[in-house]
């Protein structure tokens, strides 16, 4: 009779609906699911009333993709024969099955003794009931092994064969936590990256059965240990061309990634003009599978935002709105597996203070990571006109605006910092004339990119006060 049941099973917070009516329709010919491992000890329950009369039971066997059955054993009251599938472990539970109604099949099986059995209890030579019980075999894999070194990637893997057996399967860590899967035809994968020794403990792989089953859920232990005194080392590391990049100040830019699918992504970030080798410092950190962010406060303006990236799916790149002082080498490090690529990139960062005083104005070109730095000069937008400028200190260039503005002092003051590259970018701060009738001036700033391939927005800061009084020093980022 047709009938329909709602199963539910719950996991952590989430719940997984099963609709048994939806699934036998696909696969009418079985009536139970067993899911076992190779050399594990199974057995096919097949349970009747006691019996009384001639009662005879044979176990038949038919592999997936065969379309003939084969005797796996028969036996009766009086005796029992082996097939030409069976198997040297094979036997029955219960000799005495015709009292008790067990007609159980036990055995060790193999990858090949997958598919489906068959139990047909025979009474009087007729048959009065038969049973599909079909038979899938979970295979875990663990790399790199059961004993893990300390920050290794650990990979569980499960698959179970026929694929078709199954609707779902899980891992639980040593908390109960379910872990992230790659789902695969059968099964999955599921990372733990960096692993350390809070992550060892038993594992459990849930496997959910497709159709009828008298189980739910079969579940498989496996007790991991991490070896604290053994630290994976990643030497097979691959290393891109260096990026060598200049920007301004608040101005946007990408710090790129290896272009490959990884595990998790580490970016480190030496201090611009640093000439301790020793100050290198983790400022971001990304696990893809635990979805787990560790970020320096030292760069709370970093994120993993940058163009093409797509974190959770292991594609990085970070976005990046620099300080002046955020200068230097970033290095940024994706891993996967066993293996790590790494991109470095070099960033020299313009900036440009304008301060006030009585009778002139100071323009000071500041940046940073000099050691990429090829030239830095001021310039005015009447090129005939020469500027003089001076430098207070390294990073430091500055020129000199007498006030009040004239039409030959007015006008874009620009400063252009040019790496050994080639690459250039320019800050330009406008000086305006003072309105007709009034001594008030109007002094404006703005930045531009150069580069051909990306042109930044004009940023403007307007700056309004009387040229006759002493005016405080004004930060422009």
């Amino acid at each position: 009779m047709e009938f329909r049941c709602l199963l539910f099973v719950l996991i952590s917070s989430s719940a997984m609906l099963i609709t048994q009516s939806d699934t036998t329709t696909k696969d009418p010919d079985w009536s139970d699911v067993v899911v076992t491992m190779v050399g594990r000890e199974v057995t096919l329950p097949c349970v009747d009333w006691p019996l009384t009369g001639s009662v005879s039971i044979n176990w038949k066997m038919k592999s997936p993709g065969v379309d003939h059955w084969k005797l796996v054993l028969s036996a009766n009251e009086r005796q029992q024969f082996s097939g030409a599938a069976s198997k040297a472990s094979m036997r029955l539970v219960d000799s005495n099955f015709q009292e008790t109604g067990d007609f159980s099949l036990l055995f060790v099986p193999k990858m090949e003794d997958k598919g489906r059995y068959s139990c047909l209890i025979k009474q009087q030579e007729k048959k009065l009931r038969e049973k599909i019980i079909l038979l899938a075999i979970l295979t875990v894999s663990i790399f790199p092994s059961a004993t893990l070194p300390h920050h290794s990637t650990l990979r569980l893997m499960a698959e179970v064969s026929p694929a078709s057996t199954v609707s779902e399967v899980t891992w639980l860590s040593p908390g109960g936590t379910p872990l992230r899967l790659a789902k695969r035809s059968g099964g999955g994968v599921a990372k733990l990256p960096q692993i350390r020794l809070t992550d060892q403990g038993v594992y459990i792989c849930q496997v959910y059965p497709r159709g009828n089953s008298s189980s739910p859920m079969f579940p498989f232990t496996v007790d991991l240990r991490v070896d604290g005194m053994n630290v994976a080392s990643f030497t097979n590391i691959s290393h891109s061309a260096q990026i060598s990049m200049a920007s301004l100040t608040q101005t946007p830019l990408t710090l790129a990634c290896p272009p490959m699918r990884g595990d998790y992504v580490l970016l480190y970030w030496k201090p611009p003009d640093s000439k301790n080798i020793n100050t290198t410092t983790l400022v971001y950190g990304y696990d893809r599978w635990r979805d787990r962010t560790e970020q320096s406060k030292t760069h709370a303006q970093l994120s993993l935002d940058g163009p093409l990236s797509t974190p959770k799916e292991g594609f990085f790149s970070f976005l990046l709105s620099p300080g002046l002082n955020d200068g230097g080498l970033y290095t940024c490090e994706v891993f996967l597996n066993d293996n790590a690529f790494s991109q470095r990139t070099l960033l020299s960062i313009l900036q440009v203070k304008a301060r006030h005083s009585p009778s002139a104005l100071v323009l000071t070109c500041q940046y940073t990571e000099r050691s990429q730095v090829k030239r830095v000069v001021w310039s005015h937008q009447n090129q005939s006109r020469t500027l003089k400028w001076s430098s207070s200190g390294p990073g430091r260039l500055s020129t000199v605006v007498p006030l009040s503005p004239t039409q030959d002092t007015a006008g874009n003051y620009t400063c252009t910092m040019q790496l050994q590259n080639g690459q250039a970018v320019k800050a330009v701060y406008t000086v305006k004339l003072p309105p007709k009738g009034g001594e008030n001036q109007t002094v404006q700033l703005g930045s531009l990119d150069i580069d051909l391939r990306s042109a930044y927005p004009l940023l403007m800061l307007t700056i309004i006060g009387n040229a006759k009084k002493n005016f405080s020093q004004v930060n422009v980022n």
